[in-house]
């Protein structure tokens, strides 16, 4: 190429990125001035805001080798483009709807909650404890407090945002079986894992509010209060028809555990309860029979709208398990040490309860904090922890995930930060790994039975989605890159710009 074509060729070059620079300064102005009009606090900060959103979250992208490099940089820009024409056109659509609710057109508050960002599948929901610049109408007052739930797809992408007016605590997803036997409604799943149901999503103990939204689009259905003299302690559960929810509850006079349970058919009107069998229930559970519900009894007073600990001397925390009809106790045991509050459970196929615990005693005191029960025996069975140091996750577990098809369990701790891995088959520890503010974690979804498939995905207050997998199953792998030795825990992080809140369910 000679050197005058050169010459028009970085001539046209420059005037072709003038132009394009000049036309996209004036879009964004145009559209700016249109979107002030109907948002007076819009800033011209927001566009640089989501550029920078994006370009974090393609920096963060993680890459698997040189040749899938221009591939997987493709999909995230066009993940990125969507996402940005999707906010584009919703920034006028809610701008819109802000007007009409602040004019009296609007009366129902509901769908001013949702910012819905892509038409894709849903994999996980997670309660946000802040996300960057989030402005709604919260009952006809401007609310910035960042609190949300999200919808999260395959690729650890946000599918959906909601505003919520408080922190939120447990996500609770619809069954889909409907009361089938398990081979039934296994095929029932595999045809409708994508169909529309419903997601519960508890305010923050105490909290006297609970929302059902649409999974799949994170709409807000039905916003339900506590009755008179209860308050909600931040769980619940689905019988395994979908038909009925349990609610662990306070009685705010009594201060009694209580068990309130909604009709889901029934706008989730409640139509009854029953006592927990103890004080401060937090988590509860389904068996897998169906017909038996499963109470942690944390042990802990707590008065309303309070998060004061009343009688950490006099505690005393219990697994009760009860009929789920009417409130029957059918069986309860008791930790070793009274002030071992049983606050979060996972349910395995088999009929095993896994327990995290949060010790309220003296911080020297080492006893265990992952045990397992089955119905029918005495007392709890703690997991093994390498020399008895139960003290490395500072005495508070967060969540409990199982994975029933490769018997493994993962536990988290945000104040200790950090993740593990257990094999259940030994009931031994697989590994940690540091992550700072971690708490959410849920089985990562597999249609494979082999267990090279299995593992895990962990959220963060720093804003990750991190998946964990045993990388001792691995070695194969690992061995042909650079001959390294297997990691007992191999993990992969993706970073977003908001802050991720106690629970991570999967659908």
């Amino acid at each position: 190429m000679n050197k005058r074509a050169i010459n028009e060729l970085l001539s046209t070059s420059a005037l072709t990125a003038l132009a394009t620079t000049v036309g996209t300064a004036a879009l964004v102005g145009l559209h700016h001035y249109y979107r002030k009009q109907r948002q007076p606090d819009a800033r011209l900060q927001d566009y640089l805001m989501g550029i920078n959103i994006q370009l974090t979250s393609l920096a963060s992208a993680p890459f698997i080798s040189h040749q899938s490099i221009s591939a997987t940089q493709f999909e995230r820009l066009q993940y990125a483009y969507q996402q940005a024409t999707s906010a584009w056109q919703q920034a006028y659509h809610d701008g819109a709807r802000n007007a009409e609710y602040n004019e009296g057109h609007i009366a129902d508050f509901s769908a001013l909650h949702t910012t819905t960002m892509l038409a894709r599948p849903v994999c996980w929901v997670s309660g946000v404890a802040s996300m960057p610049h989030v402005a709604s109408l919260i009952n006809g007052e401007e609310s910035a407090n960042g609190f949300g739930v999200v919808g999260i797809d395959a690729d650890r992408q946000i599918v959906w945002q909601t505003t919520m007016p408080e922190r939120v605590h447990d996500i609770v997803v619809q069954p889909l079986n409907n009361g089938l036997n398990s081979s039934q409604s296994g095929e029932v799943n595999k045809a409708n894992k994508h169909s529309r149901r419903d997601v519960v999503v508890m305010g923050r103990r105490p909290s006297a509010d609970f929302w059902v939204l649409d999974t799949a689009t994170g709409q807000v259905q039905f916003a339900i209060k506590a009755a008179t003299d209860r308050h909600f302690y931040g769980h619940a559960c689905y019988s395994l028809d979908g038909k009925r929810l349990y609610v662990t509850e306070n009685d705010t006079v009594s201060l009694a555990g209580k068990i309130g349970i909604y009709e889901v058919n029934n706008r989730y009107q409640k139509v009854a309860e029953f006592d927990s069998q103890g004080i401060g229930p937090h988590e509860l559970i389904m068996h897998p029979d169906g017909e038996t519900l499963i109470i942690a009894n944390g042990g802990i007073k707590t008065e309303q709208a309070s998060r004061e600990e009343l009688n950490l001397d006099s505690m005393r925390p219990s697994l009760a398990y009860l009929n789920r009809h009417d409130g029957t106790l059918l069986e309860q045991v008791t930790p070793e040490h009274n002030q071992m509050s049983i606050r979060h459970l996972a349910m395995h196929d088999d009929g095993t309860v896994m327990i995290g615990i949060q010790f309220q005693g003296e911080k020297h005191i080492n006893v265990p904090l992952v045990l397992t029960h089955q119905r029918g025996d005495n007392e709890f069975k703690p997991l093994i922890m390498p020399n008895n140091q139960w003290q490395r996750f500072h005495q508070y577990i967060a969540s409990v995930a199982v994975d029933s098809q490769h018997n493994l369990l993962c536990v988290t701790t945000p104040i200790g930060g950090c993740a593990a891995l257990y094999d259940l088959n030994t009931r031994e520890l697989i590994g940690q790994v540091q992550l700072p503010d971690c708490a959410g974690a849920s089985v990562l979804a597999s249609n494979s039975s082999s267990i090279a498939h299995a593992g895990f995905i962990v959220s963060d207050g720093q804003g990750q989605l991190t998946t964990l997998w045993p990388g001792l199953l691995e070695t194969g792998l690992l061995a042909l890159d650079n001959d390294k030795q297997a990691e007992p825990i191999v993990k992969n992080s993706y970073l977003h710009s908001l802050s991720f809140d106690n629970h991570l369910q999967a659908l």
